[in-house]
């Protein structure tokens, strides 16, 4: 059986659904930032985490 790539990182895969032209608009703003979906996705949610301790 072959080993999850991801596995020595502690991450795991997910999926979305998003609207065509949301998937696409945030593909060319990782583009031009210079990052990936999957980075730009884990900064928001991170953020969102976040914000949600401050407010207990």
């Amino acid at each position: 059986m072959a080993k999850d790539k991801n596995s020595k990182d502690g991450k795991k895969n997910t999926s979305l659904r998003l609207e065509s032209k949301t998937l696409k608009a945030l593909k060319i703003r990782a583009i031009e930032e210079d990052t990936s979906v999957q980075q730009i996705i884990e900064k928001l949610i991170n953020n969102y985490l976040d914000g949600d301790k401050k407010k207990k």
